[in-house]
């Protein structure tokens, strides 16, 4: 029965006799033969996401970046009202239902001045630091991909249920520490975090676990691409993991930043 759909009104959808019959009347043997000669076509040709896109979308996103943390390295000042700034693109990406190229490149543009200018504060009390921070996100990011690209760590149902619960608690955390920070209600340099238990820093024992939490946000990103691309995702989304991964690695690099500064400034 014919197809009353006008998108399908082509001899393709045809009956197969008909259609077989146009084909060999309109293509020869040897049209055939280069017609099955053919490369596959790739993840290019069929629209759909690959590893290679992401890597290149991640790394265009990290540029980004890396111009904005110019800027705010020059200019400190900055870097506490792109805190919001970059809350407010990332709940923009996080809620819009088709990614966008110029959201997330803008996400990545706030959140460098974000890293930038508070990376400048940090570096002034504490010389080499940034360095430090860097090569600590560079070891935690590689050895994590490594294991996960060689199967010896996995996100499962239980430990992504504790993440979730453990993320969202301490990200309420976060936020009401900045709050008090920025209210001068807590005047610590690193407000909550600064405060002793037994004579530690708070913040040298919720630091590590933070970089744990990361660490396996990671997990959870490098699975979300593979299934993506396992399931034939539009090669769009490949945005969308990247503003994911750039979000990571950010959080990342910001905790390590700060329990390096914590410890040593005691």
């Amino acid at each position: 029965m014919a197809s009353s759909n006008p998108a399908f009104r082509s001899p393709a959808f045809g009956p197969a006799p008909a259609r077989t019959g146009q084909l060999q009347q309109t293509l020869t043997a040897e049209q055939l033969d280069q017609l099955y000669g053919r490369p596959s076509a790739g993840p290019v040709e069929t629209d759909r996401m690959s590893y290679d896109d992401v890597i290149v979308k991640t790394l265009m996103t990290l540029g980004v970046l890396l111009v904005g943390a110019v800027i705010g390295f020059f200019y400190p000042v900055l870097y506490i009202p792109f805190i919001f700034v970059g809350l407010g693109l990332a709940l923009v990406n996080i809620f819009k239902k088709q990614p966008s190229a110029p959201l997330v490149l803008a996400y990545g543009f706030a959140e460098g001045i974000f890293v930038g200018g508070l990376s400048r504060v940090i570096e002034s009390l504490y010389s080499g630091i940034i360095y430090q921070a860097l090569i600590g996100t560079a070891v935690v990011f590689g050895v994590t991909l490594a294991l996960f690209a060689s199967g010896k760590i996995r996100a499962s149902k239980r430990a992504t249920k504790v993440f979730l619960i453990a993320g969202i608690s301490y990200a309420i955390f976060s936020m009401v520490n900045l709050v008090l920070q920025l209210t001068g209600v807590n005047q610590d340099a690193w407000g909550v975090y600064g405060a002793h238990i037994f004579g530690v820093p708070i913040g040298l024992i919720i630091g590590p676990l933070a970089i744990i939490m990361a660490a396996y946000s990671l997990v959870l990103d490098f699975t979300s691409i593979k299934q993506g691309i396992a399931q034939g995702a539009p090669r769009s989304w490949g945005w969308r993991a990247a503003f994911g991964l750039v979000v990571t690695i950010v959080w990342l690099y910001v905790e390590i930043l700060r329990l390096i500064a914590i410890f040593r400034g005691n």
